[in-house]
């Protein structure tokens, strides 16, 4: 069986010792997978650093590990990816982040524009905040990476936007005349913005350029939302990133 793979929210030390996992853990390790004293697993603490442990208590409620030093394994691409994606309904969000989490983004912010298709209280957006922050950590344990991503509050589109760092701001668009393989070399941190279901309007269009952002095309069709994300940061992966 594979060894599992568990975050750990607090940091560990590097030389080792012994903790009590996080009751979201305690839970996958004890009553999902039914794992006993002195069987292994791994733990990370989004410092880029592995601990190899092994259980010494496994209880219904509790479980308690004692690891190893730990060991730099730096699965990170070379290429900084911001995604700026206007929330989609349903599961389609949670696809797209899972999904973009294994394809090596570093950080999400929801979006809303005029053209969202999804309407939250703040209650109901923290929730599902929370939620997503709970499938980016599931994704790192699966994938193999050992920094987790941070996923940012909603925010407008234009907010979003105008936010000033030294990244190269894309924006897919149907009718661009540039694509990622005619992008100029080197490209080290990018911020790509993908529009909702209905594509963004033609002043959101406008108000991107005037933030700076370059129209960029995927290809001849018209992809869904979550296929335009995940199509466009494995294409930047594989010009500037670590996907051959």
């Amino acid at each position: 069986m594979r060894i599992p793979r568990i975050f750990h929210p607090e940091t560990l030390s590097p030389t080792g010792g012994e903790t009590e996992l996080s009751d979201d853990a305690a839970n996958h390790i004890g009553r999902v997978l039914r794992m006993l004293p002195g069987q292994s697993l791994q733990l990370l603490d989004g410092s880029n650093f592995i601990f190899d442990a092994e259980i010494v208590l496994a209880g219904k409620k509790n479980v308690r590990v004692r690891y190893t030093e730990g060991r730099l394994e730096d699965c990170e691409s070379p290429l900084y990816l911001h995604l700026g994606q206007v929330m989609s309904r349903g599961e389609k969000m949670e696809f797209t982040i899972q999904k973009s989490i294994e394809l090596g983004v570093n950080v999400i912010t929801p979006l809303f524009s005029e053209r969202c298709g999804v309407k939250l209280d703040s209650d109901r957006l923290d929730k599902k905040i929370a939620q997503w922050k709970k499938i980016i950590i599931a994704a790192c344990e699966q994938c193999g990476r050992n920094r987790i991503p941070e996923i940012r509050p909603a925010m407008p589109l234009e907010s979003w936007c105008a936010e000033q760092d030294n990244t190269l701001k894309l924006n897919l668009h149907p009718r661009a005349t540039q694509s990622i393989n005619t992008l100029p070399l080197p490209v080290k941190r990018v911020r790509l913005l993908i529009g909702p279901e209905g594509g963004l309007s033609s002043d959101e269009i406008a108000m991107t350029a005037e933030y700076g952002f370059t129209d960029i095309l995927l290809g001849p069709r018209i992809l869904r939302t979550e296929t335009t994300a995940l199509t466009a940061i494995t294409a930047l992966q594989v010009r500037f990133g670590d996907l051959g």
